[in-house]
């Protein structure tokens, strides 16, 4: 009896480092390249591990009710043995709680690197954005094309170089645009480092 009970506590060790080593690479595929399958997998690992305790919990107390002075048919000199199985079995359960933690944490990584991709795509549509307004609004401004014969409209239709003119402060804008947003680091130049975001 000691002998099986024994097997059936330490076989659960490898099967606890097999989920320790698909936890680890599901964490490297969580930090690389989060994905929607990666949820279904780590949900799969917690109701594994949640198999795995239920299965352990009853084991522990039926292997401590035979440490008790009364049991019957147990020999002293077996206690020991029982007591040991007893704490492997503290042992793997511990360990299922740890595993069982990694999951959950992987659960709060995956949606913590969505979200951060989130925020980086959000923060490129936002500069894309900022960069194009002032120019769609002097594009808007001067394709009214109302009458110049009146002072009030827009003189600068007729100049020579109006056209020029205007796309050349369309750069300046957005060369002042680029440059703010490097100096507050929100974008950076390959192989050249904008200045800390406090500066």
């Amino acid at each position: 009896m000691y002998a099986l009970i024994d097997a059936a506590i330490d076989a659960f060790f490898p099967i606890l480092e097999r989920y320790g080593d698909l936890a680890d690479t599901l964490e490297a595929r969580v930090i690389e390249a989060p994905d929607r399958a990666l949820v279904g997998r780590i949900h799969l690992l917690k109701r594994d591990l949640l198999e795995v305790r239920r299965a352990l919990w009853p084991q522990r107390e039926a292997i401590a009710a035979f440490l008790h002075e009364e049991a019957p048919g147990i020999a002293a000199d077996l206690r020991p043995f029982l007591r040991d199985c007893v704490d492997h079995c503290y042992q793997v359960i511990d360990m299922v709680e740890v595993q069982r933690e990694i999951a959950a944490g992987l659960l709060d990584l995956h949606m913590s690197s969505v979200a951060n991709r989130m925020n980086e795509v959000m923060k490129v549509l936002t500069i894309i954005s900022t960069f194009f307004m002032p120019m769609t609004f002097l594009a808007g401004v001067w394709g009214m094309n109302f009458d110049r014969a009146s002072p009030w409209n827009l003189p600068e239709l007729g100049w020579r170089f109006g056209y020029p003119g205007a796309l050349a402060l369309m750069a300046l804008l957005g060369a002042m645009l680029v440059a703010g947003f490097w100096r507050i680091g929100w974008i950076r130049f390959p192989g050249r480092r904008g200045p800390p975001p406090d500066a």
